[in-house]
């Protein structure tokens, strides 16, 4: 899949929200999507997804079938949880069960959407996006609200999805595929896509050792990274 010169505004005479982005995604590839708010992440991730049009450039090879679960998903619909997954497993030819089981909806299922938590109704958009075999996985903040058990099985999930030869692409600012093996990190800035730093030959980086409070370690981490550094915790 080959982004090339990809370029998008929202108007005519507006800037780019998006500015020449070039890029390659091979069958696999994990890619953590970082950036300021309002940098274009959402933007970016819809572009990859096909549901939207680059203004300039454009996106080639994108797998034929693409699971997107949104920032925010749209509860305000009149299904309950079961009527609104089986709806969508009809669409796309598959089943949802297995997929509620792994992130802990299926004692949800029988409720409205509107009566769903954030945190709910954010699984509701995981499950959607899983099921059907997709080719490409975008996730748009998927830990935002999550349960600590689905947090902490959702990055074996996407280790699993690329093993089976997925592209997955995650905007995340909370870090929490910092021990998927191989994750790609990505920046945006100023409309700019980045590779961050870190990927580079071992001869070419530095690594620098910093002691902080266990309660700021996350935070830290997340600043690190959407500032393109390459930063893990490590065990003593």
């Amino acid at each position: 899949m080959h982004l090339s010169n990809v370029s998008f505004r929202y108007r005519r005479r507006a800037p780019d929200v998006i500015r020449a982005a070039d890029a390659t995604l091979s069958p696999g590839d994990v890619v953590e999507l970082t950036g300021a708010n309002g940098a274009g992440k959402s933007t970016l991730l819809r572009l990859l997804a096909g549901l939207t049009r680059p203004s300039r450039g454009s996106v080639t090879g994108r797998p034929a079938s693409v699971g997107f679960a949104p920032d925010r998903f749209p509860a305000a619909q009149p299904f309950t949880v079961a009527a609104y997954l089986t709806h969508m497993a009809r669409v796309r030819g598959s089943s949802w069960h297995s997929w509620a089981d792994r992130v802990d909806l299926t004692p949800l299922v029988r409720l409205p959407l509107r009566e769903l938590s954030k945190g709910s109704a954010h699984k509701v958009g995981l499950v959607q996006a899983l099921m059907g075999e997709p080719g490409l996985l975008i996730l748009d903040e998927p830990f935002a609200g999550l349960d600590a058990d689905t947090r902490e099985a959702l990055p074996g999930i996407v280790e699993e999805m690329a093993g089976k030869g997925v592209i997955v692409v995650v905007a995340d600012h909370q870090a929490g595929l910092r021990g998927v093996p191989g994750v790609r990190q990505w920046q945006l800035l100023d409309g700019v896509l980045k590779e961050a730093v870190g990927l580079s030959p071992a001869g070419d980086r530095v690594v620098v050792e910093v002691d902080v409070l266990p309660g700021e370690a996350a935070e830290f981490l997340a600043r690190m990274r959407q500032e393109g550094y390459q930063a893990r915790e490590v065990e003593r």
